[in-house]
């Protein structure tokens, strides 16, 4: 791989979440990025999604480091569950990046600590990687893009950006930055693709600022604003709304509450004195001046949001003079949770207002179609790699390309894993990198493989049917008659089943004269002529667990 170099996505192509990407050299691996995913309701005990890293742990190539471009969960919430199955190697993050990814690493006894980078340091040098950091406006303080320096060609790594000339914090992308960077000349931009379908440019946070002052006036009962944890710019509008007309600030929801914490220790975020109450102390309050900023803006089960409006929060119940505001949209692939627990809410007689029957709250953290075009026009790259959006985005950022000028084949649309290769002033597909779902039960910590999922599908759906069952190891033969455990059936079917079923693997299970010699197929074979039996006496699918007891 002399003179070239290959980026590899692991993640973050095709989907909005788990973006972790690979820039790679003849001997040496970069890493951008390390973020989740989140299951969607289909995945049965499943919490968290997770790149696929099995290149990564076969590979015999150094890997240089690890760069994180901002403090997006999608971005950085795999650290704790990936980094302790690699190599130690440096991790580079701007201050509230840093310290957002080392509260997290702190709270699963990770050893790894991210080392903060400020903006206005000189480029850092991992391996042979030349790194810059160039601050963008997002929907996170402290978002960056990167120039990547290499010997074989410069590439501008676009991550999640808008153009807010007027953002919260007063702190403005750093176009000349951009520019200069640009200046020596790049191979390829890696661009944030997410807002491609959308006209014009992404309003600013700023005009969300007198609606919620409004409706912090006009409320009767208490406000509930549900958005990002990670959202500080729109954390500090909520609180100044309050502020204003007299609320008093309640946190509400543990991943909040640190993010919130992180940020008052840099001096992100700011609340006057006394103006923050706690949430055992909210019923001393009247609830005509408290404002609730909650945690759980994508109906993340078990979220706070989440609990109030199922009523299962012991402190916070919700009556009809309550208004609720969502100051978010739901991620892609989250629109179905987030839409039952808004129907949930509103069936407790709050007040609902949410992105799509208002555009007073939220305004998107992405750039729109003239954000991309004017990142296109100041980067000026010879090839284009959209990322951090599903297929029908990249689609529209290739048209924006041609909208410009560029050829269609300058754009390239991959999926995870796929390598685009970087060599001699051309471009080209690669090799192909099988890339698997990785499922994460957020308690315990522990990958959940294919087949787990599977039979839990079946069980939600079919039932479960145990059948514990003697066999005479000697001859073969059903010793006594098998007890049939039946869960998930309505009464009167199990009454049918059971008795029949018994009776039914008795007569039916034979073993050949000479006894047991194989206990694997006397099992597999219990659980297929109980499949089928039940199935023709009742139609159903029951997940089957034949437990063979030796005897």
């Amino acid at each position: 791989m002399n003179n070239q170099i290959s980026f590899i996505p692991l993640g973050g192509v095709g989907d909005v979440t788990r973006n972790m990407y690979l820039y790679e050299t003849e001997n040496e691996i970069l890493i951008i990025d390390c973020g989740l995913g989140f299951a969607d309701e289909a995945m049965l005990g499943v919490d968290l999604l997770l790149p696929d890293i099995s290149y990564l742990l076969k590979t015999t190539k150094k890997i240089v480091g690890m760069v994180l471009t901002h403090g997006h969960e999608d971005h950085i919430g795999a650290l704790p569950y990936i980094l302790p199955q690699l190599p130690i190697f440096p991790i580079l993050g701007t201050p509230l990046t840093a310290a957002l990814a080392n509260e997290k690493l702190k709270e699963f006894n990770v050893a790894s600590r991210v080392k903060t980078v400020l903006f206005d340091e000189q480029e850092k040098i991992l391996g042979s990687f030349k790194i810059s950091f160039i601050r963008v406006t997002h929907s996170v303080p402290d978002a960056s893009n990167l120039l990547i320096k290499t010997k074989e060609g410069n590439f501008y790594h676009g991550s999640d950006f808008k153009f807010d000339l007027t953002p919260i914090d007063g702190k403005k992308t750093e176009f000349q930055k951009i520019v200069n960077g640009s200046s020596s000349g790049i191979t390829c931009l890696m661009s944030d693709c997410l807002g491609s379908e959308r006209k014009g440019y992404t309003p600013s946070e700023q005009s969300l600022s007198e609606s919620f002052e409004r409706e912090a006036q006009i409320c009767r009962g208490k406000i509930l604003i549900t958005t990002y944890s990670s959202n500080i710019s729109r954390l500090n509008q909520a609180i100044k709304a309050g502020e204003n007309v007299g609320r008093k600030i309640c946190f509400v929801g543990r991943s909040l509450i640190k993010a919130k914490e992180v940020a008052q220790r840099l001096g992100y975020l700011k609340i006057n004195n006394g103006s923050e109450v706690q949430i055992e102390d909210l019923k001393r309050h009247n609830e005509k001046r408290l404002l609730l900023i909650v945690a759980g803006s994508q109906g993340q089960e078990n979220s706070a949001m989440t609990r109030i409006a199922n009523d299962e929060h012991r402190e916070i119940k919700l009556n009809p003079q309550d208004t609720v505001i969502f100051s978010t949209d739901p991620i892609p692939g989250n629109e179905i949770s987030v839409n039952d627990l808004i129907d949930t809410i509103a069936k407790r007689g709050a007040r609902v207002v949410y992105s799509d029957i208002s555009d007073d709250f939220h305004v998107s953290g992405h750039g729109s179609s003239q954000d991309i075009m004017l990142l296109i026009s100041l980067v000026k790259p010879k090839y284009f790699l959209p990322i951090g959006g599903t297929f029908r985005h990249m689609v529209a950022y290739r048209s924006l390309c041609e909208k410009l000028g560029y050829k269609k084949d300058d754009v390239f649309l991959v999926d995870d894993g796929q390598e685009i290769v970087f060599s001699q002033n051309k471009a080209y597909k690669g090799k192909k990198i099988d890339i698997k779902n990785v499922y994460v039960d957020q308690i315990s910590g522990e990958e959940v493989e294919g087949f787990v999922l599977r039979d839990r599908q079946k069980l939600s759906e079919g039932g479960l049917v145990i059948l514990l069952t003697e066999v005479s190891s000697s001859t073969g033969a059903i010793v006594n008659t098998p007890t049939v455990i039946i869960r998930g059936f309505p009464q009167a079917d199990i009454n049918i089943l059971g008795r029949k079923l018994e009776n039914h693997l008795k007569n039916t299970v034979k073993v050949k004269a000479g006894g047991v010699t194989d206990w694997i197929y006397i099992r597999k074979l219990i659980g297929e002529v109980s499949e089928r039996f039940i199935f023709k006496e009742l139609h159903r699918h029951p997940l089957v667990l034949p437990v063979v007891i030796k005897v």
